[in-house]
């Protein structure tokens, strides 16, 4: 007889309200949206899709890097990222770029506050990166070695990190 796990979680967390949100513009790969949706599903926070997307919503790679999932990601879709802001206005924004000059460790995160990802190949607009230089914000890494992370890996460094700054006790 096989032993059954337990699937309760028993680390205690008191989740930001109102939650942070993940926004992602134009992502390209099907596997790196549905991590990230899963990241999203299990802390509760919301997942912004911005513009055209690489993929379709219905994609079994999508669907299968998410899981069984889906219904617990608070989920919307925006064709512009002014129309995202517009739509669900963040307490504050947090650009990640590749060519940041600023660490997202030296950051303050707040509940509510946008977390804003490119896509995969070209990352932001640049043009969204130079109306807001001030919150631009990188992920140290060895350019030797690598040009930069991947997507999802980085969506969920910065959330954590996000999330550890707003940990309250009960």
């Amino acid at each position: 007889m096989s032993k059954q796990h337990t699937r309760t979680n028993r680390v205690p967390f008191v989740w930001p309200s109102p939650p942070l949100k993940i926004v992602l513009v134009e992502p390209e790969i099907p596997g790196n949206t549905g991590s990230i949706a899963r990241l999203c599903a299990a802390t509760g926070t919301e997942l912004h899709l911005v513009g055209p997307l690489g993929f379709r919503l219905t994609d079994k790679k999508l669907r299968r890097a998410g899981l069984d999932y889906w219904d617990a990601v608070p989920l919307a879709r925006h064709t512009s990222i002014e129309a995202c802001f517009h739509d669900a206005p963040p307490q504050r924004v947090h650009l990640f770029s590749t060519g940041a000059e600023r660490s997202y460790l030296e950051a303050h995160y707040e509940p509510g506050d946008a977390l804003v990802f490119g896509n995969e190949t070209r990352g932001l607009p640049d043009a969204l990166l130079r109306e807001q230089p001030d919150s631009v914000l990188g992920i140290p890494l060895q350019p030797e070695h690598v040009r930069s992370l991947n997507l999802a890996n980085a969506a969920a460094i910065v959330l954590y990190e996000a999330l550890r700054q707003n940990l309250r006790s009960e």
